[in-house]
């Protein structure tokens, strides 16, 4: 027998409640079929209601054994030993309630559990909760389900099924005795003696713990009650239940005041419903099937078995309550002897009179008064309500004699009181005063409408004809038609008992009119009937009087008085206030004064036509009369009644403006003294001497609230004018000091009236400042003439009431302390008099400080621009003092106290919310309230207990419709005090730590923050916060299929805590706690993100908020845990967002192999399976509607559309949210204030339409408000949706999602975005996020299918590229093309994003690098002709035809972006351009490019670029964006020349020409002064570096024109010359750089490219050459003997080959046969010395001869030699790289983490990589390298083939056709030793070479030309050149050279 933790006797009733309260009162869908399981399950509970499992001496046993043996829990294995405190509190508690040992266990281990739910409690006492808990949500369930039932009352509205199966069950229930078994339990369950039980075992805690079980013991019993009464309404009581009933009613007693309780009153109820036959008079549909189940009808046993009960039993105890049950029961019979079913069984007339009679002696009347309502819960109940009325009416109306009798009684008694009276005697002992009682009972019953039914309407009978619909009676609709028999009736009644009215009736009468005035209908008719009793103008005049009971009596009365009591007192000075004299009224006249006043009041508060004819009346002049009457002497009561009265005419304010005069004029308050006068007058001077003598302040009450119906009405601003200092001024200074301020030292005999008082004129200050809006005027001190003098005016009340709630004044000290008292009085949880009013004058103090919070900012503006001398501190700041009462700082403390209370003050918590709130915005108090807060640890336990009190309250509604329903309006309050706590915690969060967030969330606020560790409520004894609140919140519901509750139920809500949780996760102090617990405890985000997308019709804008911060904060948990290698959560979150597979498929691990198979071939194959589902991230971007509707423009008629466009921008501000919207009431006060400033006739006519048009703009700006705040939610979804999407692909493991996977998933990601962006109605404002996404989306689809590429799939595949299909690619260039174009004119920036997208898309198809394995040249031309075109290609084509398909268009859109517009955009669009054009085989582009003129203009702009080039090159350059331009612009330049028509077409723009006009290029930059100004970050390039990214381009861009100009060589050659001779000094600068750097080596790379290729026929002179090339030889042996990095060696080798190129060139320029060959070279075969390496001075090495000037042979030798050498070092490496490529997979890792090295920068780098990763990077370094050495072996073999020609061509001169001269002739300098020519006809260039010099040559050259080299170079040929196609050419020239050389002597 295992224990269940959630204790079988508190949660499944728990459950049983929930289940029952969804089906029937918030009838959840699919809730039948729960119940029903419920109510199978529960059976037992409700047959043997409130059995308890009885004892057991095993079960003690077993539970005294747990502490060493253990004990089962249920839900957990094993057994649990639990410590023996815990088993003795078993005991005490089975004990207690008498239940079984392990039931009571179980309770005490549900209370351990719910502990945190309530903080201060021991786990015993929440036990104690728990166990009523359980029993009352049985009662609970058990009313509700019987108020499903269908019956003769009322209807729920269920379904069928529901109804069915609740009566069924309902039934059995009541055929097993379910009536008695709840009267035993109401006569049994006794609060006191079960409180005196808890209180002998210890079992009652602090005060809100007794609250708290009273309460439920109260509400057991109430439900269990209720349970009768609501059967009763319904279906009618078996004969034994009904006696039952009555036999519980004859011992009820009353309580101490007379009236029932409400539980006996339930029950009274129930039994006047089971004699009700009202029903059977409404003819309602099933009426017949009703009466047939009615008892009374059918079965005559049970009536005489009632009949008897009622009428022969014993006396009850209560004999009124019997009289009221006799009354009922007779008026039941009357019913049914009228009906013709209803004769045979009944009994005779007699008897019901006899029972009628004894029903009258028993005081009914009198008892309905004291003992029914005077219970104050008969007003919360409409069917108790609906059952008196029908019982009144009913008597009234069937028994017409009787009531006759009554009133011939009344006359009888009156004639005898009379006559006593005349003659002095006693009173006579025999009067009833039934009458009495009936009249003053109906005006009491009527008088209270709880519910607005106007059931008094069923009295009147209207007279009036019946055109006016809106004043017909209670048979609304029936027009021309006779009222209902019974209204006729009732109206006579009303009408009869007026006529002839004995005095002792008068003033009930007036009470029983002054309740049927109740109603605005109702008062209607009542003024009428007092109008018509009045006697007509021709009666007065014959000396008829008319009835007594009419206005022209009352008032003729009223002046009488008024007349005599002035008349009494001429003396207007003060001495009547003393001694008050009743020489006028008597009390009988004063009550019927007051009665009538009442009367009068009630009339003309409900009816606004009374007021206005009563007010106008030029007779009787009310207002005038009562303003006398309060200057006479009559009591302070009657005062108060007029004041009263006179507020209520105040309600209009056409009187309310009048009023004010007059009151000013009659000085009621005296505002002006008269000179010589002694003492104050008027009302002060009675609160000062009468009230406060008496101590009762009826007059002061009824002074207040005239003052504040008068303040609502208008306040008049020249009050008094004239007379004294204009306003309202002097009645506040007599309400603040003479009535608040001392308050609380006042004597009070009625307690409560204190409360009364500080409410009363709290009520004043409040609707002053809540009318206020500070004014700069209002900060000017204005003057006003009084009398002839300047005297200072006063400020507007709301004003004064402002500046003294912004000092330490009186005023503010007493509402704080009036804070502290009613929280303390609160905490105290007992009633007490004036409880009701303390509270309301407590919340009136709040919503002050609130206003007070919220206009400061505003006040505190003015004041200080106005420079008044006034001193005003803020409000915030005057919380932070210290309290006299505490002498501490505990004033928000207090405030915050009120947040405890919001179960039984939620207007009070929720203006502590506010306040709380709009001082949480500033940083500086949060630190200081943290203090406060936590400075007391019982206060902080409270505080913290209050506001996750609030949160969790399950009462609160989000709805915005005004109902009028109390119930909704408190939950609707208990809403928007959680709406504001959250965003206390939002702002908190928001600013430092510590912060009131941090501490109500639960985390550390005196150690650091990150070292929170959160634990569940409970656990290490962590209380519950509202951290634990806000996600118990959002929990729920969340393992149903319908999702999270309160994303439905609250959206508004929902999405501020989904913030929160957000918030906590994005900072970095809070994220490691929050996401740990979130993670661990609650497993938060998939329990959500599963439930998503939130579809929410209605609020469609809080629901994307809600996913917004939700997908935030997922993005956030990926990249953690991405980052923490947690990889089973990321994958678990990966799988839920991207799978398209149902989650229920997923198998166990070891049978998903055949499933993976099918779904990589479907995915491949593309073939959507049945079984796929929507992609979780697809279906929210779904839930993102694109299109936005617009409001129209604004249609006008009378104001100017641009002045209100104007008016509205200035009503804008930028809320909380941070949407910029209109403040409508701002919007609304400005219009109105326009349309009333208008003058003139024509004005007022038209102003109805003019308001008209106000309340058009209005609405259009809502709507604009809501169409911003609309698109921005969509903006924030988009984009969170977005991050979340970003994260997915670049923050998680890449292996998380397979390649093929990753390429589908992108693929839908991008068509679904396309689609949505493309429609036609898709909103502007989400393209540029749209286009960021489709930017990363590309960029990771190019990623992925080159990675994969790389890994080697995908190629062979037949359906196209890796797995994505090529016509999955070609659709997604389609829409790519077509967003661009759509995006039209505008929208630059967004389309560097789509430029961007399309580069990483045609990426695709660039073919990867391969190695050069130096063996493809060996296949045959043809082979590679007729080789099938590879998928690379393939798709380059078909993109190209993509292209072009949408011709000039696109062609227009990027040209026009790459000429002009946002720098980004240029450079990206250039880029497409460059990428276009470098597969555009047909030069479409191009021709479209060079016809329209953009390429010209390209050309033409880089002049203009000039002078920001130049601007780089300072040493701090401004920007570099023009940098970035130039490149750009430079790189599609030398695209466009790379076709020889391009090229073409650039030199005829005039390219070169532009190029040599920039000075640019002549300021080279010092380098030395430039190394100190280097960027530390290494991000801005230094000078030279920026130089260089300036000179390259253009030097590249020369040698691409001079490759491609095949056909105008020349012409491009001498333009590019022309630029070399413009520029010369700095070439020649660069030429001789000192350092030889990678970018020099390039610099230099590059020009002696573009020196040999413009070497042209003639245009150097041969003194030119020579120095050129005595320069470049010396430079290529510097640069020999460098030390090499890998990147300079291809820049070395590239110069050397280009040096020799030169040579060759100028060699075969000059002349094709040696013979008549110039000489480039000195006869000297010696080599450079200076092998070591260091750069030893080359001069010096070489012969000191008289040319030296000139290089030597021997350098030519000296350079094949080296680069032999090189060439079987590269070559050497180029085969070890190969050799590694193929065996990459069997490398070591050490040798994998090196190859890495080169492409990862930063030390630790390599490590992170995964081993897939380092493979891929290893692999693409290694075909670095090959590509690399195969470049070097190039270059070499070219620099051997041509320093070999070289060589050949001089050797061949110098020793063939060279003549030796004498060596005395050479001291001629060098330069024309050798070029001088003899023009000897022969043409032979002779130079004077001496024969020495000739045979030391020859000498050289041999030895240095030796057996190893020429093996050497023959090994190269064979090695390489045979690949290359050029056979035998080394080995042609070695065999000549070697011939020259071993030639003999001449």
């Amino acid at each position: 027998m295992a224990v269940n933790s959630g204790a079988s006797l508190w949660g499944p009733l728990k459950e049983l409640w929930e289940t029952v309260d969804g089906a029937v009162l918030r009838r959840q869908p699919e809730s039948v079929h729960l119940l029903d399981l419920q109510l199978k399950k529960h059976k037992p509970h409700f047959l043997s209601l409130y059995t308890n499992p009885p004892k057991s001496a095993e079960q003690r046993e077993k539970v005294r054994k747990a502490s060493t043996e253990g004990i089962a829990i249920q839900g957990q294995q094993g057994s649990r030993l639990l410590p023996e405190q815990l088993l003795s509190e078993a005991f005490i508690l089975s004990d207690l309630f008498d239940i079984g040992e392990l039931a009571a266990l179980e309770l005490l281990l549900a209370g351990e559990q719910q502990q945190p739910h309530f903080p201060g409690l021991t786990r015993g006492l929440v036990a104690v909760l728990l166990y009523w808990d359980g029993k009352l949500c049985v009662a609970n369930s058990l009313r509700t389900l019987i108020q499903s039932r269908h019956g003769k009352t009322f209807t729920l509205d269920l379904s069928g099924e529901l109804v069915a199966l609740t009566t069924r069950f309902t039934d059995e229930l009541m055929t097993q005795g379910l009536t008695k078994r709840i009267l035993t339990l109401v006569s049994e369950i006794n609060e006191t003696r079960e409180f005196e039980r808890l209180q002998k075992e210890r079992g009652l805690g602090n005060e809100k713990h007794r609250k708290e079980v009273s309460d439920l013991i109260k509400e057991c019993r109430q439900a269990l009650a209720d349970s009768l009464f609501s059967w009763t309404c319904q279906s009618p009581l078996s004969e034994d239940d009904t006696l039952a009933l009555i036999s519980h009613l004859e011992t009820v007693t009353a309580q101490a005041d007379g009236s029932l309780d409400s539980v006996n009153l339930a029950l009274v109820m129930a039994l006047l419903y089971c004699l009700d036959v009202s029903f059977i008079e409404q003819g309602t549909e099933d009426r017949d099937d009703l009466i047939q189940t009615l008892p009374l009808l059918t079965n005559k046993q049970y009536v005489d078995a009632v009949h008897s009960r009622l009428m022969e039993g014993q006396p009850w105890k209560l004999s009124g309550l019997q009289a009221v049950c006799r009354l009922a029961w007779a008026l039941s019979l009357r019913v049914l002897s009228q009906l013709p079913q209803g004769c045979e069984n009944l009994l005779n007339e007699f008897l019901k009179i006899a029972l009628a009679d004894q029903a009258l002696l028993g005081d009914v009347f009198l008892f309905m008064k004291q003992g029914i309502l005077g219970c104050e819960s008969f007003c919360q109940e409409e069917f108790y309500i609906r059952r008196l009325h029908s019982l009144i009416t009913d008597f009234l109306a069937l028994m017409p004699m009787k009531v006759k009798q009554l009133r011939n009684r009344a006359d009888e008694d009156a004639r005898l009181v009379h006559m006593s009276l005349q003659m002095d005697s006693e009173l006579p002992s025999s009067l009833r005063k039934d009458l009495d009682h009936l009249m003053t009972l109906i005006g009491e019953f009527y008088s209270k409408d709880s519910f607005g039914l106007e059931l008094g309407l069923e009295f009147w009978c209207p007279t009036e004809s019946l055109q006016h619909t809106s004043l017909q009676g209670s048979y609304l609709g029936m027009a021309l038609q006779r009222p209902p028999h019974k209204q006729v009736v009732l109206s006579k009644f009303v009408r009869q008992m007026g006529d002839l009215l004995p005095s002792t009736l008068y003033i009930s009468y007036l009470r029983m009119l002054k309740g049927l005035a109740n109603g605005t209908q109702c008062a209607h008719y009542s003024f009428s009937l007092l109008k018509t009793n009045g006697a007509t103008h021709s009666d007065s005049i014959q000396g008829v009087s008319g009835s007594p009971v009419s206005w022209e009596h009352f008032f003729h009365s009223l002046m009488l008085y008024h007349e005599n009591l002035r008349r009494d007192f001429p003396n207007p000075d003060a001495s009547q206030y003393r001694h008050p004299s009743l020489r006028g009224i008597t009390q009988r006249e004063l009550e019927g004064l007051t009665s009538f006043l009442q009367l009068l009041t009630t009339i003309i508060t409900w009816s606004e036509n009374a007021r206005l004819a009563l007010c106008e009346h030029p007779q009787w002049t009310p207002v005038v009369v009562m303003l006398g009457l309060l200057q006479c002497s009559v009591p302070p009561v009657l005062k108060a009644e007029l004041l009263h009265c006179l507020a209520a005419f105040g309600k209009s304010p056409e009187i309310a403006a009048s009023l004010w005069q007059s009151l000013e004029y009659t000085q009621i308050l005296q505002t002006v003294r008269a000179p010589g006068q002694r003492q104050a007058a008027g009302i002060e001077v009675e609160l000062n001497e009468i009230e406060s003598s008496s101590e009762e302040y009826p007059l002061t009450r009824g002074f207040c609230h005239l003052i504040s119906t008068l303040v609502e009405s208008s306040l008049p601003i020249n009050l008094g004018a004239g007379i004294r200092v204009p306003g309202f001024q002097p009645y506040l200074n007599f309400l603040r000091d003479s009535v608040f301020l001392p308050f609380p030292t006042r004597a009070y005999r009625h307690p409560a009236e204190k409360w009364e008082v500080a409410d009363a004129v709290l009520e004043v200050f409040h609707k002053l400042l809540r009318d206020y809006e500070p004014q700069p005027s209002d900060f000017v001190q204005e003057m006003v003439e009084l009398q002839g003098e300047q005297v200072a005016a006063h400020k507007p009340p709301g004003h004064s009431v402002m500046f003294h709630l912004l000092n330490d004044s009186p005023m503010l000290a007493l509402c704080l302390s009036l804070l502290e008292e009613g929280v303390r009085q609160l905490d105290t949880y007992a009633p007490f008099p004036g409880k009701k009013h303390l509270e309301s004058a407590v919340l009136r103090c709040l919503c002050l400080l609130d206003l007070a919070l919220q206009k400061e900012v505003v006040f505190m503006d003015f004041l200080r621009e106005s420079q008044a001398s006034m001193l005003v501190s803020p409000l915030e700041q005057l919380l932070q003092g210290v309290s006299p009462q505490t002498r501490s700082a505990d004033h928000i403390v207090n405030i915050a106290r009120y947040l405890y209370h919001s179960s039984s003050n939620p207007e009070a918590a929720f203006q502590s919310a506010k306040i709380l709130r709009r001082i949480a915005n500033y940083p500086n108090i949060q630190t200081r309230l943290v203090g406060d807060f936590t400075h007391d640890q019982s206060v902080s336990e409270k505080l913290m207990a209050g506001f996750v009190e609030c949160l969790d309250s399950e009462e609160a509604e989000e709805g915005t419709e005004n109902g009028d329903d109390q119930q909704k309006k408190v939950a609707r309050i208990r809403h928007e005090t959680r709406i504001h706590m959250l965003n206390l915690l939002i702002t908190s969060l928001e600013l430092k730590t510590p912060n009131l967030a941090l501490y109500l969330l639960g985390y550390e606020v005196k150690k650091p923050v990150s070292s929170t560790n959160l634990q569940d409520p409970g656990v290490l004894g962590c209380p519950r916060s509202c951290l634990h609140a806000i996600l118990s919140l959002l929990q729920r519901g969340t393992e149903k299929r319908s999702g999270p509750v309160l994303t439905q139920q609250a959206p508004h809500m929902a999405e501020l805590c989904y913030q929160v949780i957000y918030q906590l996760c994005a900072c970095p102090d809070t994220s490691g706690p929050t996401m740990r617990y979130l993670r661990t405890s609650q497993d938060f985000l998939f329990s959500h993100l599963q439930h998503l997308p939130f579809i929410l019709p209605s609020n469609q804008i809080a629901a994307l908020s809600q996913m917004s911060w939700l997908m935030k904060t997922a993005a956030i948990e990926l990249r953690v845990t991405s980052l923490n290698r947690q990889r089973s959560h990321t994958q678990h979150l990966v799988s839920l967002l991207l799978d398209d597979q149902p989650h229920a498929q997923h198998t166990a691990d070891g049978e998903s192999g055949m499933e993976e198979e099918t779904r990589s071939v479907s995915g491949f194959l593309h073939f959507d399976t049945v079984s796929k589902v929507r992609r979780k991230l697809l279906s929210v971007l779904d839930a993102i509607d694109f299109s936005q509707d617009m409001p129209e423009l604004l249609q006008l008629d009378f104001f100017e559309r641009t002045q209100i466009e104007q008016v509205i921008s200035n009503c804008e501000h930028v809320n909380e949210q941070g949407h910029t919207v209109c403040n409508v009431k701002l919007l609304h006060r400005v219009l109105v204030a326009e349309v009333n400033a208008l003058q003139g006739m024509a004005a007022i006519g038209q102003r109805p339409l003019l308001m008209e048009e106000v309340n058009s703009i209005l609405q259009q700006v809502v709507e604009r408000n809501r169409v911003r705040r609309s698109l921005s939610a969509k903006r924030h979804a988009l984009r969170s949706w977005r991050s979340l999407v970003e994260t997915l692909l670049t923050a998680c493991p890449a292996d998380l999602i397979p390649a093929d996977d990753r390429q589908l998933i992108i693929r839908d990601l991008l068509l679904d975005l396309h689609d949505k962006v493309l429609s036609e109605d898709a909103a502007g404002e989400l393209m540029p996020i749209v286009a960021g996404a489709v930017f990363t989306l590309t960029a990771h689809l190019s990623q992925s299918v080159l990675s994969e590429q790389q890994q080697g799939a995908g190629l062979e595949a037949s359906s196209g590229f890796a797995s994505i299909a090529n016509s999955a690619l070609h659709l997604i260039l389609r829409k790519l093309l077509d967003f661009i174009l759509c995006t039209g004119g505008g929208y630059q920036r967004l389309r560097a994003h789509l430029y961007g997208s399309l580069l990483y898309y045609l990426q695709i198809a660039q073919k990867p690098e391969e190695p050069d394995t130096l063996q493809i040249a060996g296949k045959a031309m043809w082979e590679r002709l007729t080789a099938p075109e590879d998928g690379f290609s393939k798709l380059q084509r078909e993109n190209l035809a993509i292209i072009e398909s949408y011709g000039k268009a696109l062609m227009e859109v990027v040209c026009r972006d790459a000429c002009d517009g946002h720098e980004i955009s240029r450079m990206l669009a250039l880029a497409v351009l460059d990428r276009i054009l470098s597969i555009d085989r047909q030069n479409q582009w191009l021709v479209y490019l060079c016809n329209s003129g953009y390429l010209r203009s390209l050309v033409e702009s880089l002049r203009q670029d000039d002078v920001a080039l130049q601007s780089l090159l300072t040493p701090q350059p401004p920007l570099l964006k023009p940098l970035y331009i130039y490149e750009s612009k430079m790189a599609l330049l030398t695209r466009v020349a790379k076709t020889g028509q391009g090229a073409v077409e650039l030199l005829r723009c005039g390219l070169v020409a532009q190029l040599i006009e920039c000075q640019v290029f002549d300021m080279v930059p010092d380098i030395d002064a430039h190394r100190l100004m280097r960027d530390p970050s290494g991000f801005i390039p230094s000078p030279m570096d920026r130089y260089r990214q300036i000179l390259l381009p253009t030097l590249r861009l020369f040698q691409v024109i001079l490759t491609s100009t095949t056909i105008n060589h020349q012409q491009g050659a001498a333009q590019v010359l022309q630029w070399l001779i413009v520029h010369a000094d700095t070439i020649q600068s660069l030429l001789r750089c000192q350092e030889l750097s990678m970018g020099a080596l390039q610099e230099l790379s590059l020009l002696t490219g573009i020196i040999s290729k413009t070497a042209l026929p003639g245009t150097i002179q041969c003194s030119r050459s020579s120095h050129l090339l005595d320069y470049l030889f010396h430079l290529s042996i510097s640069i020999f003997l460098m030390q090499r990095r890998e990147e300079m060696e291809v820049a070395m080798q590239q110069v050397c080959a280009n040096i020799m190129e030169y040579c060759q060139t100028l060699l075969l320029q000059n002349s094709a046969q040696a013979q008549f060959s110039i000489c480039l070279f000195s006869p000297s075969g010696s080599e450079p010395a200076g092998r070591d390496g260091g750069r030893t001075d080359l001069t010096s090495t070489l012969p000191s001869m008289a040319y030296s000037r000139v290089p030597s042979l021997g350098l030519v030798l000296y350079l094949l030699k080296n680069t032999a050498a090189d060439f079987f070092r590269f070559h050497q490496s180029h085969r070890q790289s190969l050799g590694k490529l193929q065996t990459l997979d069997q490398l070591p890792p050490d040798e994998l983490k090196e190859l890495c090295q080169g492409l990862v920068s930063g030390p630790g780098g390599v490590e992170k990589i995964s081993s897939v990763q380092r493979s891929l990077l290893a692999k693409r370094r290694l075909v670095q390298l090959i590509n690399n050495r195969a470049k070097l072996l190039s270059l070499c073999s070219y620099v051997i083939e041509t320093c070999l020609f070289v060589l050949w061509r001089h050797l061949e001169y110098y020793l063939l056709h060279c003549s030796p001269t004498d060596p005395k002739d050479s001291l001629m300098p060098g330069a024309s030793l050798y070029r001088s020519r003899l023009t000897d006809g022969r043409g032979l260039g002779l130079s004077r070479v001496s024969q020495q010099d000739l045979d030391l040559l020859k000498s050289d050259m041999a030895a240095g030309f030796g057996e190893a080299l020429q093996r050497k170079l023959l090994e190269v040929e064979g090695l390489y050149s045979q690949v290359r196609s050029r056979y035998t050419f080394i080995q042609a020239l070695v065999r000549r050279i070697r011939g020259l050389l071993r030639q003999p002597k001449s």
